[in-house]
């Protein structure tokens, strides 16, 4: 039982990779769109000229491409999950500056914005509540 380790992420990590998500959503969303506009301007462009097509209508397409991929791959933000990790790690290090040993990096949140800690004599923590079993 103890060398057996759950991988639960954080509440923490949960929100931002659920913001990341969505993020990632509406970047390639957005990416569709921008694409899709530049392409019916080079159009419209195109038919209000009265020489026709021009020769660069392939090389317009591919730069509209390479700027629909530029959004998605900007929009989507990577490093969140690494820099929450970072972060509750630092937290932990200072935490045991303090004295307060924390085992896990989900209760790192929690025990971060404790303003009073209570045990008993052998280090149990309690809810500061008496009560008879």
């Amino acid at each position: 039982m103890l060398s057996y380790e759950e991988d639960t992420t954080t509440p923490l990590q949960h929100k931002l990779e659920q913001i990341a998500e969505d993020i990632g959503k509406f970047g390639l969303v957005s990416a569709i769109f921008i694409l899709l506009i530049l392409i019916i301007r080079m159009i419209v462009d195109e038919q209000s000229k009265s020489s026709g097509w021009g020769s660069y209508i392939g090389g317009q397409i591919v730069s509209y491409v390479i700027i629909a991929i530029t959004v998605v791959v900007v929009a989507i933000p990577e490093g969140l999950p690494l820099a929450v990790t970072l972060s509750l790690a630092f937290s932990v290090k200072k935490m045991l500056m303090d004295k307060n040993l924390v085992r896990e990096l989900a209760a790192c949140e929690t025990m971060g914005g404790a303003n009073c800690i209570c045990s008993d004599k052998t280090g149990t923590l309690t809810m500061n509540k008496m009560s008879l079993l």
